[in-house]
């Protein structure tokens, strides 16, 4: 039984990396390449339309965080 805490595997590889949930992006892509090397990573914020087409190279991270203050400049 796999709880949501569990990483999901596909023949023989990683498919899923919950344990980057809370990490900054650049954190969580040193994660995600440690484990598939070849994975083109794409950050995208939180709600944004994606392609429904399977590509086993591609992880997406979804972000929604305001990590400084916005100003005008």
């Amino acid at each position: 039984m796999s709880t949501s805490s569990e990483a999901v595997e596909c023949a023989g590889g990683k498919t899923s990396w919950p344990e980057v949930v809370g990490l900054s992006v650049e954190e969580a892509k040193k994660v995600i390449l440690k484990d598939k090397p070849d994975a083109d990573i794409i950050v995208l914020p939180v709600g944004s339309p994606v392609t429904k087409d399977f590509r086993p190279d591609r992880v997406r991270i979804f972000v929604d965080t305001v990590a400084e203050t916005p100003h005008v400049g």
